[in-house]
């Protein structure tokens, strides 16, 4: 394995775990506005 394909390698594996991180954390934000949004409704359901 040259030294090329090994840089590229490792390279290919830290952006899997980077893109790993931003998935969770645009799952979590999502979570976020989807239960302010079901608030609102409830609010606006019970008046």
């Amino acid at each position: 394995m040259s030294k090329a394909e090994h840089k590229k390698e490792i390279t290919e594996q830290d952006e899997g775990v980077n893109l790993k991180g931003t998935l969770y954390s645009v799952s979590a934000v999502g979570v976020v506005i989807i239960l302010s949004w079901v608030g609102v409704w409830a609010l606006f359901l019970s008046r």
